[in-house]
């Protein structure tokens, strides 16, 4: 089974990384999903939740402030100004 290797910073700290089926964020271009073989990208996010489906456990939210979203070869970072993992930023929009 193909899968994602995920990778979650802030500015100060380290959030999350691990492997995932599915990852979901809100770039300058609209809401992105990403899965295993996805072409290379490279954007802008805007402040809002990043949903992770990961390959065993519960699905992870993360709010972030913004940053950016890096995708290549089965590999996405995120960099973000501010993030917390279980914290919604759906009221913060």
């Amino acid at each position: 089974m193909a899968e994602l290797e995920v990778e979650i910073v802030a500015a100060d700290h380290f959030v999350w990384s691990g492997p995932a089926k599915m990852v979901k964020a809100r770039t300058a271009d609209g809401e992105i999903g990403i899965l295993p073989g996805h072409t290379p990208v490279l954007a802008i996010m805007h402040a809002g939740d990043i949903v992770i489906e990961p390959v065993s456990g519960s699905r992870i939210t993360a709010a972030v402030d913004g940053g950016f979203f890096s995708v290549d070869s089965d590999r996405v970072v995120i960099v973000a100004d501010n993030a917390q993992i279980g914290e919604s930023a759906a009221g913060t929009r």
